[in-house]
C-alpha cells in the first residue's frame, strides 16, 4: 500500500504544473451535451412514465452511443475481480460510506422486497440484507439481483455462497438488461435500486421507464450514483482526479489504464444530478426538495423518490 500511495504522489507532482495551469484559468466544470429536456415552445405536459426526455450521451471520444453496452461489458469482464476492491481505493474508502448511507436513507421496511439493478457484487444486496436483520429484525425481506454483465454476477454469487441469505433463498441473481427488465413483472418490487450503474447505459431514460413499470404504487426509487461538483474549485479538483489520478490508479492496482479511463469518461459524460432528477420526475416518480442529495459536495449523488400510489 505504501508503494501505492508514493507511486501515486509521483504522477501527482508530475502533473502539478498542468494541474496549476487549471486552477488559474478557473473554468467552470463542462457539463455534458444533453438533449434539451424540454422546449420553450412546446406547451408543459403532466409528466409519465412514458413521457421521459432522452438522455443519450456520448464519451466524448467519438464513441457512437450504440456501442456502449458492448465496449462497458468488456470493460466490466476486465475488473470484475478487482472492482470493489479498486472502488474503494479511488473513492478513499469513502465508497463503503456511501453505500451504507444510502441504505439507511432507503429506509427498507420488514418483507420488502428489492429489486438490485447492476448489482452483481452484492455490495449494496449484502448491506440491504443486513440492515434488515440487524435494524428491523426481519427475515423474510428479499433482494433480487441483476446485472447485464456475468463476470460481476459470479464475484456476487461467490460473496454470498456460504451465507444464510442464500441458504434461505433471501437474494437471487439474474442476469439482465436494466433498459429491458423483461423478466420482472409489472408493480412487482418493493424497492428499485441502482448504485453507480446508470452511467453506463446508453439510454438512462429507458432504464427509469423500466423501474417506474416495475415497482409498485407507493414502493420506492433509489439511485447512487457519480455526479457534479458545482464548487469551480473542488470541481477542477474532481476533474483533474478523473482524468489524470483514476487512469493511474487502474494501472498501479488492476494493471489496466485503458478499463478505468472508460470508466472515469462514462461517470464524466453523465448528466448532472439537476437534470438525472428532472428525468427521473419526467419517468413518473416523487423526489421530494431538490430531488437529491450531494454526498462529498457532489462526488456522489443519492436520488431516493416513490412511485405515486394512484398509478
Amino acid at each position: 500500500m505504501t508503494n501505492i500511495r508514493q507511486a501515486f504522489a509521483r504522477v501527482c507532482n508530475a502533473n502539478m504544473g498542468t494541474f496549476t495551469n487549471i486552477m488559474k484559468q478557473q473554468q467552470p466544470l463542462a457539463l455534458p451535451s444533453i438533449r434539451a429536456m424540454s422546449s420553450a415552445s412546446t406547451p408543459k405536459q403532466k409528466a409519465t412514465a412514458t413521457d421521459s426526455p432522452t438522455l443519450d450521451m456520448l464519451y466524448g471520444d467519438n464513441v457512437p452511443i450504440s456501442a456502449k453496452k458492448d465496449i462497458m461489458g468488456d470493460v466490466y469482464c476486465k475488473v470484475a475481480d478487482r472492482y470493489d476492491a479498486v472502488s474503494d481505493m479511488i473513492s478513499m474508502s469513502m465508497n463503503k460510506r456511501w453505500k451504507q448511507r444510502f441504505i439507511e436513507q432507503m429506509r427498507p421496511m420488514p418483507g420488502d422486497k428489492m429489486l438490485d439493478v447492476a448489482g452483481g457484487t452484492c455490495e449494496v444486496a449484502r448491506r440491504y440484507l443486513q440492515y434488515q436483520d440487524t435494524v428491523n429484525h426481519d427475515t423474510t425481506s428479499s433482494v433480487h439481483v441483476v446485472d447485464f454483465n456475468d463476470s460481476m454476477l459470479q464475484v456476487g454469487r461467490r460473496r454470498m455462497a456460504q451465507s444464510s441469505w442464500m441458504d434461505n433463498e433471501r437474494v437471487t441473481f439474474a442476469q439482465g438488461n436494466a433498459e429491458d427488465l423483461a423478466d420482472v413483472p409489472d408493480n412487482s418490487v418493493d424497492i428499485y435500486c441502482i448504485s453507480a450503474g446508470m452511467h453506463n447505459l446508453p439510454h438512462p431514460e429507458r432504464a427509469l421507464r423500466e423501474a417506474y413499470r416495475v415497482v409498485k404504487p407507493g414502493g420506492r426509487f433509489a439511485c447512487l450514483e457519480y455526479g457534479h461538483t458545482d464548487m469551480p474549485v473542488i470541481g477542477q479538483i474532481c476533474r483533474w482526479y478523473w482524468d489524470t489520478g483514476i487512469p493511474f490508479l487502474g494501472q498501479v492496482l488492476a494493471n489496466d489504464r485503458a478499463s478505468y479511463e472508460r470508466l472515469a469518461r462514462s461517470v464524466r459524460t453523465f448528466p448532472h444530478q439537476k437534470r438525472f432528477a428532472q428525468a427521473i420526475r419526467h419517468a413518473g416518480f416523487h423526489l421530494p426538495g431538490a430531488g437529491y442529495e450531494l454526498y462529498q459536495w457532489g462526488m456522489m449523488v443519492a436520488y431516493i423518490g416513490s412511485k405515486p400510489r394512484t398509478a
